[in-house]
C-alpha cells in the first residue's frame, strides 16, 4: 500500500508558476514510477508528466518545455513545476504511483489559471 498527498495547488495568472507537491508514504521501497496526471470536468484524466526510479522522464506534448518533474528519494516526494501556465492547464492535479502491478492515487490538488 502506498500513500499520495498532493499540495501545492492554487490559483494563478497566466503566465505565472506554480509548483505542485506530493509526499509518498507506506511501501514506497518498490515504487517503479511516479508521476502527474490531470483532469477537469467531463474529461478523462490525462498524464502530465511521470518519472521512473531511474531518473527517466516523459511529458504530454501540451506540456513540454513549460513544466519539469523531479522527484526526492530521500524525501519520498515527487514535484512538479509549472512554468508559464496556461488557462487550458486549469485542471485538478493528481500524483500516481505504480508499485507492481497497482497503481495509487492521492487525492487531487485544484489549479486554476485565470486569463
Amino acid at each position: 500500500q502506498v500513500q499520495l498527498v498532493e499540495s501545492g495547488g492554487g490559483l494563478v495568472q497566466a503566465g505565472g508558476s506554480l509548483r505542485l507537491f506530493c509526499v509518498a508514504s507506506g511501501s514506497i521501497f518498490n515504487i517503479n514510477a511516479m508521476g502527474w496526471y490531470r483532469q477537469t470536468p467531463g474529461k478523462q484524466r490525462e498524464l502530465v508528466a511521470v518519472i521512473t526510479s531511474g531518473g527517466s522522464t516523459n511529458y504530454a506534448d501540451s506540456v513540454k518545455g513549460r513544466f519539469t518533474i523531479s522527484r526526492n528519494n530521500a524525501k519520498n516526494t515527487v514535484y512538479l513545476q509549472m512554468n508559464y501556465l496556461k488557462p487550458e492547464d486549469t485542471a485538478v492535479y493528481y500524483c500516481a504511483a505504480d508499485l507492481f502491478s497497482s497503481r495509487y492515487w492521492g487525492k487531487g490538488t485544484l489549479v486554476t489559471v485565470s486569463s
